[in-house]
């Protein structure tokens, strides 16, 4: 542990929280679409909104323009914290087991790398991935802080609650990197990783 670089865990973490401020308000008109007209909620049975850029502008002009990211903002900093601190800074940790130098590097080491750490730090960050598309559904319906979310879900649904779609999140962060490389889309390019 006396060797590990804790740069790219800062600078992961860091890079995510900034890229989260400017994708919050498209990931919010998002989660609203997926969520609505579903039965299982009353709450969400309404078709309220026709698209993306029918959710954005219907959000602000009904609940305000800081409603794109005031309330919901908080879980979203926190989820990119920590899944980008761990992926990161896994990542290039898991890279430097391998190889000593850039130029020894292979696309098959930097794909191990990529599924393993998307994975571990998907598994890691899910409770803060629920709370955040929990609080991004309910907006204006939300009451409560995020601390007492946590402990609403935990005392209402238990751990499982917590990990609710840990599968399918962990299963998108190891292809994603792989697939954009392996598909010929995209070469093992810093671009590749930035997307």
């Amino acid at each position: 542990m006396s060797g590990l670089n804790w740069k790219p865990f800062v600078y992961g973490g860091l890079a995510s929280i900034v890229a989260e401020f400017g994708t919050f308000p498209v990931d919010l008109t998002k989660t609203r679409l997926q969520v609505q007209g579903q039965s299982i909620n009353g709450c969400f049975k309404e078709i309220k909104y026709k698209g993306m850029f029918h959710a954005l502008f219907r959000i602000w002009k009904e609940e305000g323009v800081l409603a794109l990211y005031s309330g919901e903002i908080a879980p979203a900093l926190l989820r990119q914290a920590s899944y980008g601190t761990i992926k990161i800074g896994i990542y290039q940790s898991l890279k430097k087991l391998f190889v000593d130098r850039l130029e020894d590097e292979t696309l098959l080491i930097n794909m191990i790398c990529g599924v393993v750490s998307g994975v571990i730090s998907s598994t890691l960050a899910n409770p803060t991935d629920v709370l955040k598309i929990r609080m991004q559904a309910q907006g204006s319906l939300f009451q409560g802080g995020m601390i007492g979310s946590f402990i609403d879900i935990y005392q209402q649904e238990g751990t499982r609650g917590l990990w609710r779609g840990v599968v399918p999140t962990a299963q998108r962060a190891a292809i994603v990197v792989g697939h954009l490389i392996m598909s010929g889309l995209m070469g093992d390019t810093i671009f590749a990783h930035f997307v």
